[in-house]
């Protein structure tokens, strides 16, 4: 990414399509706030009514939000048997999936196939391809990141979101907040990173988000961007209109979170910051 910007800021929203809930708040959010970007789950079930909101809002920037856990395959079921339950939604276990699509060869064609399945979805939507991530950062996985550079980079993919935390304005806003966790996965973050670089993949600087994931209340993102430092940050959030729906994660403070995109105190810090924001795509080197 070019490093000519100063200060640059990508404000993204997940989990897009996983409901009316968020569709609206990603909306909001957009139109009367600071959100860039949006991450679409292509086999969420409002994913038709996120793709139609997208395309009346050509400054929304959309990625791909690969979903290889609580969610359903792009993919009938039958051909994925080593990657879903007995639902037909993809194992809950991250750690004993994890391992299989590492171990097992049958579970990594089938891994490598729903991958392309995804990436061939939102091929079919019309919309531009800005970045792509994963739920629950599953693309940190070295064989679902493997094959995801390959789908993607087919596709002229250049950005991949790295979610290694600026640990520093963490602290500074709430010291203790990044302890040994995050500094651990961190550690692997960046080994994966190192890979992306390599293989000609760019990322934003550091992202905020991961911490305070499903709490990014307006004053923890407020003192965070008030200290951010130069380069490309990018702020991940889950907006949405309710703290409760079909899909939602236990305890996640949605209404907060999109509160925090929309208030006017955020709005002016980003304003009188000196940032200049986008999606991904803004801030590719050429």
């Amino acid at each position: 990414m070019s490093r000519a910007v100063r200060r640059a800021l990508i404000v993204t929203a997940d989990d897009f399509g996983l409901s009316l809930a968020v569709n609206d708040a990603v909306e909001m959010a957009h139109r009367e706030g600071i959100l860039t970007a949006a991450s679409l789950m292509v086999t969420g079930e409002a994913a038709a009514d996120a793709v139609q909101r997208a395309r009346r809002l050509p400054t929304l920037r959309v990625g791909l939000h690969l979903a290889l856990v609580e969610a359903r395959p792009a993919l009938p079921v039958e051909t994925v048997p080593a990657l879903v339950d007995a639902t037909g939604h993809f194992r809950r276990d991250m750690a004993a999936s994890g391992a299989r699509m590492f171990f097992d060869p049958v579970a990594r064609r089938q891994l490598e196939a729903e991958v392309e399945a995804q990436f061939a979805a939102f091929d079919a939507t019309g919309l531009v391809l800005d970045h792509v991530n994963a739920h629950k950062h599953f693309h940190m996985h070295p064989t679902i990141l493997s094959a995801a550079m390959k789908a993607g980079g087919k596709r002229g993919l250049r950005a991949i979101r790295l979610p290694v935390e600026d640990r520093a304005t963490v602290n500074a806003v709430e010291p203790g907040t990044a302890g040994l966790p995050h500094r651990l996965f961190a550690a692997w973050a960046m080994a994966q990173g190192r890979r992306m670089t390599r293989a000609g993949f760019s990322t934003p600087d550091r992202v905020i988000g991961l911490a305070w994931s499903g709490a990014m209340d307006a004053a923890r993102v407020a003192a965070a961007l008030r200290i951010a430092p130069a380069g490309i940050t990018e702020l991940y959030t889950h907006p949405a209109t309710l703290d409760a729906f079909p899909g939602s994660a236990p305890g996640y403070r949605y209404r907060d979170e999109l509160a925090a995109l929309v208030s006017p105190d955020v709005k002016r810090i980003v304003a009188e910051g000196g940032f200049v924001t986008g999606g991904y795509a803004d801030f590719c080197s050429s």
